[in-house]
This record gives C-alpha cells, sequence and structure tokens, in this order.
C-alpha cells in the first residue's frame, strides 16, 4: 500500500464535529414536532456553516444559486433563517441599518468593531474582555456567550477624514492671505 495520507487539520475535524452536532440539533428539533425534513433547510443550513462570515439574506440566495444550484423563494430563505436562529445555529446582527446573520454553533464570544462612517465590520478577540465576563457573577441568569459591538472610525475613514480637513485648513489659510 502507498503510504500516502492526507493531512486533516484539527480545524477540519472541529468543523466536521460541529456540523455533526448541527445536524443532530436540526433533526431531533424536526421529528420532536413531526415537522419535514426537506433538502431546502440542510442545504440552506450546509450553506450557512460554509460561510467564514456574516452574511446577508441576499447573499445567502446567491451562495445557494452559485456553490449549490440550489434557488430557493426569499420566504423559504427567511422562515428557515427563524428556524435557526429559534434552535440558536444562526445569531442575528443589526449593523448600521443592515441585517445580517453568522453561523453561531460553533462560535466562541467574540466583539465587532463597527465604523460609523463606512459601515465596515471586523471581528476581533479579546481575551480581557472574554475572561472579565466569564468572571461576571449574574443574579438568576446563566451566561451562553456575548456579542460586543463596538462603535468607532476605521483607520482607513481616520485618514480620509484628515486628510480632507487638511486640504480645507489649507484652503483656508490661502483665502486668508489674498
Amino acid at each position: 500500500m502507498c503510504g500516502f495520507h492526507k493531512k486533516t487539520s484539527i480545524k477540519d475535524m472541529v468543523k466536521v464535529d460541529v456540523w455533526k452536532d448541527v445536524l443532530r440539533i436540526l433533526d431531533s428539533y424536526l421529528e420532536m414536532n413531526n415537522h419535514r425534513k426537506t433538502p431546502e433547510r440542510y442545504t440552506i443550513l450546509k450553506a450557512i456553516y460554509n460561510i467564514d462570515s456574516h452574511f446577508t439574506l441576499d447573499e445567502l440566495g446567491e451562495k445557494l444559486v452559485k456553490d449549490y444550484n440550489f434557488p430557493v423563494s426569499r420566504a423559504t430563505l427567511y422562515n428557515t433563517l427563524n428556524l435557526f436562529l429559534q434552535l440558536r445555529l444562526v445569531i442575528r446582527h443589526r449593523f448600521q441599518g443592515a441585517t445580517v446573520y453568522e453561523a453561531c454553533y460553533d462560535k466562541t464570544s467574540h466583539c465587532h468593531q463597527i465604523c460609523t462612517v463606512c459601515g465596515k465590520v471586523t471581528e476581533i478577540k479579546s481575551d480581557l474582555i472574554s475572561q472579565t465576563i466569564d468572571e461576571m457573577h449574574l443574579k438568576r441568569f446563566r451566561k451562553d456567550g456575548f456579542t460586543l459591538y463596538i462603535y468607532g472610525i476605521c483607520s482607513t475613514c481616520s485618514a480620509k477624514m484628515t486628510r480632507q480637513k487638511k486640504k480645507v485648513t489649507e484652503k483656508s489659510k490661502k483665502q486668508d492671505k489674498e
């Protein structure tokens, strides 16, 4: 036998375990509530768990058509996402007037930096914030996780604003000299 074996990364193994857990949760819910196990639900779930970032309803629909050749109606997407929200397989965020979703079963708690100028969203991890929240003792409440939103101005927008301010100041000085 040939000794060639493809190495499987820890990340890939974790993804497989997460996928098995997610399928188990959906299967159990559908069986317990006498709902049908439709190909739409499973394909949408698979597409969501193969997206590594936030996504909109429209982006999910486009991915289903492009990557899975599986067009579904907007109503089906919306209703299925609501089911996944209820099962805590997906989380919904509202960033600057836009609604985005992300797979959340395998996500650790995390923070989002949101630029109030351009709307860019960046996920950040902070061990200090996570540790502080983990150590918090809340009365009559069991923490499952958290998401923190930090609003501000990204470096790109800040640099643009500085350049624009500089131009206005130079123009003003020029006019004062004349």
